[in-house]
């Protein structure tokens, strides 16, 4: 991890958008992806290794969805940011996940720049959430 910039963990059980995520991320001269995982047991070790800035997580994956992983990743390390990313907009679902530890929530198909500024956001404690 470069101690100038916003460290990051992905999450998401599709590896297209991992990857894409990824470029997007590590394009920024301010975010490092120091991780991805595919499911949510991968996110929470990931989280404990790394201690990261931020981590997006996809709301509905394996090992219990983005719920769970923002549960115990809250637990783990209060200071990082969760940023939930998921193609349901549905309000119960947006709900729920916030009731877990997310700080802020992005549909997918959102703009890169979204994506990247809720990043930033996070990763500098300022939520709009």
């Amino acid at each position: 991890m470069t101690p100038d910039k916003l460290s990051v963990v992905i999450s998401d059980d599709d590896a297209l958008i991992r990857d894409a995520l990824r470029e997007v991320l590590d394009a920024e001269p301010d975010l490092e992806v120091v991780g991805v995982a595919a499911d949510a047991d991968e996110a929470i070790a990931l989280t404990r290794r790394y201690a990261p800035a931020v981590v997006v997580l996809d709301v509905r994956m394996p090992g219990g969805g983005g719920g769970r992983a923002a549960r115990e990743i809250s637990r783990l390390a209060p200071g990082t940011g969760i940023l939930a990313l998921s193609a349901h907009a549905d309000q119960a679902a947006v709900e729920e996940i916030l009731r877990a530890g997310v700080a802020e929530y992005v549909v997918k198909g959102a703009p890169n720049r979204d994506i990247v500024a809720a990043v930033r956001r996070l990763g500098t404690g300022r939520t709009s959430g």
